[in-house]
């Protein structure tokens, strides 16, 4: 093994493995599956007969440990360690009900003849990029693997029976004198039985598969993949030249016809009909023909496909259980998985990834029959990240979902479902998590009065603020950071925000005319003149200093304008005519915005997301980042300023550190125009519950949905759905256990709420 993983594995033999990652395959619309397979045919026949190529599928036992710690929530000695270890309890009982204890990885490795390595070097690198480009039209993520990696892998397959960290270096081997094999070597090997072998602490068997079926199923490699056992899948694919191939097929029905000849000259001495030969023969001359059309016509290529199944187990009874259920799956497809007696050895050897097949055990299959063992099934999401957040259950492997939203392009995101799906809930679990998990600050708009018992739990770190007519909290519409823009002058975007503001209060169909917002753009910046000059906290202006510079103003529109504002002013809705009195500095803020009437919320909803934009300016001088969760989103996107407004957000907020999330029933409200559809194409994290029948469609045809994947949004239960993480879809379940203290300041059903 060279140190740029290249392997001389016979002496003119030198191969490379890439490993690839999945793309979900079974989910996806039939004509997208028709595409891939299409594709994959394609990718097969770049290979020509100088590349023998080898794909390797290994299921392998992990240590439930390596797993279980990287979802272990770190103790910080903040006064939350309790719920730290509560909620680490419930990953972990998640985590065993899947089988995350078997690691699924899958790699391509592929081998030429050359007379030596530096000869080898340049083609193999060649035919490298070609694979990894090919891999990339297919939407598949794939790299290539180094010497070190090559070995760890093969240390890995040899030490299945204790999960021992593998310890080399390439300045090891001049020092001690040894060769890299004395590294990844097994304690022990034995071949002493036909049909099984030893090697460490676990027995193991390889069969080669039959294959009989005249037509072949894409669920099959699948199935074998799906089985919750250590094995490792193997197909050694050698492509036949096509001029060779061709002659081949062409001998043999020339056979066919000789003996089809013979067949009908011993009927006419026989004195039957001659159109009466025995069927075999038949059958076999219209598929050879058939064979023949195919690569003259049809841009097939023949391949000699040897596939072996090497299942291992802790003793002999288990292993006899994997190798029957193995069979089983055989024979659902009309095939036989047969045991390779007395020839283990060459079958293990076979098995690993270096591109060697000593099991001259070979059926010739065409592009397409080759094709249809397709080797993507589903994607799994589990990243190990410390910030990386629980969504639920895969649906289809019932697997760990972790996801860590910043590794995202675009970490915005929507969490989308009917009342009662578990919308506000998913929510309320990606807060608490948030909250145990990182540093990042979070601020929640609750319209609905739904976050405050969570917020409350948190004590000195959580902060509810209600704002309505009679609650003494006050935030200041009017407040300004300096950094509240990348410009050099922050008031041009200040501006633009007052300008929104006196919009939705002036109102009217056409909104403010041109002459308006001059007078408002004027008086913004006289207001500010002192607090600019002197920025100390009684400086800053209120909405009663914009009021006043308007009534200042000479136009009669000015007037108007100031007449419109009274009633927030000086009026009964004077709400937002004060300073702000509280310190929107703990950790987690809830905005409670429920007792603001009709009139009143969407211009709070407005009023909190400016406080949040000063906020995020505030976190981004710091390095931190600021997560925006706004529930009942739809009451923004109704009003033609605060639906600006929130796109401005979604567009802008990931430059500065920000991460919002809307939460919404209301999927029609999402695409009501051009500008709001924006939010939903800067959303790189749809969480997806259960959908209307009219949203549903919308879905599909927007987000590009199979039928079989709606499925899971369709009448489905609370917390199960779909979730969107960049062009990865994932069917989820989540079944947050009711007999935690989390689950009871989280639940928003009114009984269980009562009980609590």
């Amino acid at each position: 093994m060279f140190p740029d993983g290249i392997c001389r594995v016979k002496d003119n033999y030198y191969t490379k493995t890439i490993q690839f990652q999945d793309i979900n395959y079974q989910l996806n619309q039939n004509e997208d599956k028709t595409a891939i397979f299409e594709s994959w045919c394609d990718f097969l026949n770049y290979f020509d007969s100088s590349i023998r190529f080898q794909l390797s599928f290994l299921n392998l036992s992990a240590s439930q440990e390596s797993f279980a710690n990287s979802i272990v929530i770190p103790a910080q000695s903040d006064g939350f360690d309790d719920l730290r270890q509560e909620y680490t309890t419930m990953l972990q009982n998640q985590l065993a009900k899947g089988n995350n204890g078997l690691i699924k990885t899958k790699y391509l490795t592929f081998g030429i003849d050359a007379d030596n390595y530096k000869s080898a070097k340049p083609r193999l690198e060649r035919v490298e990029t070609d694979i990894l480009n090919n891999f990339k039209r297919l939407g598949v993520v794939a790299e290539s693997l180094n010497g070190f990696e090559r070995l760890r892998l093969m240390h890995d397959v040899f030490h299945m029976d204790e999960q021992q960290q593998f310890r080399f270096s390439w300045d090891w081997l001049p020092q001690m004198g040894l060769s890299v094999k004395d590294f990844i070597a097994p304690s022990s090997f034995e071949f002493a039985k036909g049909n099984s072998f030893a090697m460490g602490g676990k027995v193991g068997a390889v069969s080669f598969l039959q294959i009989l079926a005249p037509e072949l199923n894409d669920r099959m490699l699948a199935d074998f993949l799906d089985m919750e056992s250590s094995l490792i899948v193997t197909m050694h694919i050698q492509s036949v030249d096509q001029v060779k191939a061709i002659k081949t097929i062409k001998r043999k029905i020339t056979d066919l016809d000789r003996m089809k000849m013979d067949e009908q000259k011993k009927a006419v001495r026989a004195g039957y009909d001659m159109d009466i030969i025995p069927s075999d023969l038949a059958t076999y001359g219209a598929e050879a023909k058939k064979i023949l059309q195919d690569l003259q016509s049809r841009n097939e290529r023949m391949f000699l496909v040897t596939f072996l199944v090497l299942n291992t187990a802790d003793n002999k009874q288990q292993l006899d259980n994997n190798v029957f259920q193995a069979s089983s799956i055989a024979q659902k497809y009309n095939c036989q998985l047969t045991r390779l007696d007395f020839r283990q050895e060459e079958a293990l050897m076979s098995s690993l990834p270096l591109g060697l097949n000593e099991i001259e055990i070979q059926r010739g299959l065409t592009t397409s029959s080759t094709a249809i063992f397709v080797p993507f099934t589903t994607q799994e999401l589990f990243q190990t990240g410390k910030e990386a957040l629980y969504c639920g259950l895969n649906a289809l492997s019932n697997n760990l979902i972790m996801v860590d939203r910043k590794l995202l392009k675009n970490p915005n995101g929507l969490i989308l479902g009917t009342p009662g799906s578990g919308k506000s809930f998913s929510a309320k679990r990606e807060i608490i998590n948030v909250f145990l998990t990182t540093n990042d600050d979070i601020l929640i708009c609750d319209p609905e009065a739904e976050y405050g018992a969570l917020v409350e739990r948190l004590g000195k770190q959580g902060q509810v603020i209600h704002i309505s007519p009679t609650s003494t909290d006050y935030i200041n519409p009017m407040d300004l950071n300096l950094n509240y823009s990348d410009d050099e002058n922050p008031l041009s975007l200040k501006s633009d925000f007052i300008l929104s503001l006196c919009e939705l209060i002036v109102g009217g169909k056409d909104g403010l005319q041109p002459v308006e917002k001059t007078i408002i753009d004027r008086c913004v910046r006289l207001v500010y003149r002192d607090y600019l000059n002197n920025p100390t906290p009684e400086n800053m202006p209120v909405l009663e200093d914009l009021y006043n510079e308007l009534r200042r103003q000479d136009e009669k529109e000015a007037q108007y304008i100031a007449t419109a504002l009274e009633i927030y002013v000086t009026g009964s809705l004077n709400v937002f005519n004060h300073r702000t009195n509280i310190d929107i500095h703990s950790r987690v803020v809830c905005f409670d915005i429920r007792e603001l009437g009709k009139q009143l919320k969407k211009i709070g909803m407005l009023i909190v997301e400016d406080a949040v934009w000063n906020r995020v300016t505030e976190n981004r001088a710091g390095g931190k980042s600021t997560r925006f969760y706004i529930d009942e989103m739809h009451l923004l996107l109704h009003e033609e300023q605060t639906a600006a407004y929130t796109v401005e957000i979604w567009k802008r907020f990931r430059k500065w550190g920000g991460i919002p999330t809307g939460i919404t029933q209301n999927v029609k409200d999402l695409l009501s125009s051009r500008e709001v559809e924006n939010i939903f194409e800067n959303s790189d994290y749809i969480y997806m519950l259960n959908q209307a029948s009219g949203d549903r469609a919308i879905l599909a045809k927007q987000l590009n949905i199979s039928p079989h994947q709606l499925s899971y949004v369709t009448h489905s239960g609370e917390g199960e759905g779909l979730l969107f993480y960049g062009n990865t879809i994932l069917p989820f379940v989540d079944r947050f256990p009711k007999d935690t203290e989390l689950y009871k300041v989280m639940t928003t059903k009114l009984s269980e709420v009562v009980a609590a």
